[in-house]
């Protein structure tokens, strides 16, 4: 079995203090009675999160935590004590940063990035702000594909972001079409593989099926709303803000749509085309 993990294990025995479970090794874990459900019987296989509990003693939980091993999260600091800080990961034992793992001044109550990373020396699991040495470099080919984004600092030429949970990758200003915030997690697409591995990252899809999303997010919102208080000579902060695409992707699907006679175009304003 593996600590940081979710480990698929069979219920070995019953006992007052919980059951034990045990992995295809023969190694059991114990798994406390506060975790444990009526339909519960010997020989079940369930899933269960592995750790340490306060007196380093292995144990699991039905409990997932915000992160599993190798994960990036933005976390937020619960306590700030003399051995390290001690962030709020989702499980009663709050997960523990050491100052060798910090790359700042923690303060209570804010929200940080990290990884769980695990201690061979030691065999304990830690969280650590040193994120970057954990990224791989991309050796796929995902460029053009929709991938998972977490939403991390900004910097001098965009806001960095961690791909699928793996990649490092950069979203430059140029192409920021939406309002977004350190911790967020949504969809974006890979417009470059870079030499080193990094990815080149946009918000929307780089394809022409862009264009096909772009129309259909139009159409359901003036189906909801009758009108759009969006044209074509509208300023691109006002598009990235309200529909979450650049303009020229906007002009391009409004544009289709007039041409098919799906919308009327206005000064100030796109509406649909009222059937008679």
């Amino acid at each position: 079995m593996q600590l940081g993990l979710i480990n698929n294990l069979t219920i070995n025995r019953f006992t007052p203090p919980g059951a034990f479970l045990e992995d295809e090794q023969g190694n059991e874990v114990l798994l406390p009675q506060k975790y444990l459900l009526d339909n519960y019987e010997l020989g079940q296989k369930i899933d269960v999160f592995v750790f340490k509990d306060s007196q380093q003693r292995i144990v699991c939980t039905t409990e997932r935590p915000h992160l599993l091993l190798g994960d990036f999260k933005y976390l937020r600091v619960s306590q700030v004590k003399p051995i390290g800080a001690f962030v709020d990961w989702g499980l009663d034992k709050n997960l523990l940063i050491p100052f060798s793992e910090q790359i700042c001044k923690l303060e209570e109550d804010k929200y940080y990035l990290f990884v769980l990373r695990y201690d061979y020396k030691t065999d304990r699991l830690f969280g650590s702000m040193r994120v970057r040495k954990s990224l791989d470099s991309c050796r796929e080919d995902l460029q053009g594909k929709e991938v998972d984004l977490l939403i991390c600092e900004q910097n001098d030429l965009g806001v960095n972001v961690i791909v699928n949970n793996r990649y490092d990758g950069m979203i430059f200003d140029s192409n920021i079409i939406a309002n977004i915030e350190s911790g967020e997690e949504r969809k974006g697409y890979v417009e470059k593989v870079r030499d080193d591995g990094k990815l080149d990252v946009r918000l929307e899809p780089i394809t022409f099926e862009k264009y096909d999303l772009a129309e259909k997010k139009i159409l359901d919102l003036l189906g909801k709303n009758g009108k759009l208080m969006l044209s074509d000579k509208s300023p691109s902060d006002l598009i990235n803000k309200e529909l979450e695409m650049s303009k020229r992707t906007f002009k391009q699907a409004i544009g289709k749509l007039y041409r098919h006679r799906r919308i009327v175009i206005n000064k100030d304003s796109i509406e649909l085309v009222t059937k008679k």
